[in-house]
């Protein structure tokens, strides 16, 4: 588990095409890789990866070839950002909400403007996940928690502060953009109980 609050900017070093999978290696910055082993998990862009190398503030995460359909990962290049967040311990401060690292869709950047020091951002999500976002409720851009300020019905909208833009990977994004999403855990599972109760009252 994650929680959405981004730990630092690294960028894609190296990427190796295995058959339909790939194995990646990351420059992870200024993460701090000391607590990590083997195994353990770390956001990548909001996609949870299992560490299996790590050396010299670098890590390797093998990638399957439905994450790479299925994400954003599948378009990365050498050289790319990416948002980085170690996994959720439990004696940790849930800044932002409760995020599993599962990518339910890939969405994209519809417009972004100023708005005082901030800026207003405008995302299109899949319709089939639309039905989760709802105003003053939270959802994960590229591993970022974000709480949303609009809802439509494919779009969705956002203020992001100075702090956001300056500690991720927004600040180099513009409009069309690819970005991968995760709606609020809590609204898929409110959903399920709601349904198996109407089905069985």
């Amino acid at each position: 588990m994650f929680t959405g609050i981004i730990q630092a900017v690294g960028r894609i070093a190296e990427r190796e095409q295995r058959g339909g999978d790939a194995r990646i290696v990351i420059e992870v910055g200024t993460l701090d890789l000391a607590d990590v082993a083997l195994g353990d998990s770390i956001a990548v862009a909001g996609v949870c990866l299992t560490a299996v190398e790590l050396a010299g503030g670098r890590f390797a995460a093998d990638v399957s070839a439905e994450t790479l359909r299925l994400t954003t990962l599948g378009a990365l290049a050498v050289g790319d950002a990416v948002n980085l967040e170690k996994s959720l311990r439990l004696a940790d401060r849930l800044g932002g909400h409760l995020v599993s690292g599962h990518v339910d869709g890939v969405g994209a950047v519809v417009a972004v403007r100023d708005d005082g020091g901030s800026q207003r951002w405008t995302f299109r999500a899949p319709a089939p996940l639309a039905r989760y976002i709802a105003v003053k409720g939270s959802i994960c851009v590229d591993g970022t928690s974000l709480t949303v300020n609009e809802a439509g019905a494919d779009t969705f909208g956002v203020t992001l502060i100075p702090h956001t833009l300056a500690a991720t990977t927004f600040g180099s994004r513009k409009a069309g953009d690819a970005v991968n999403l995760e709606v609020d855990l809590i609204a898929r599972y409110v959903e399920r109980l709601y349904g198996e109760r109407g089905a069985h009252p």
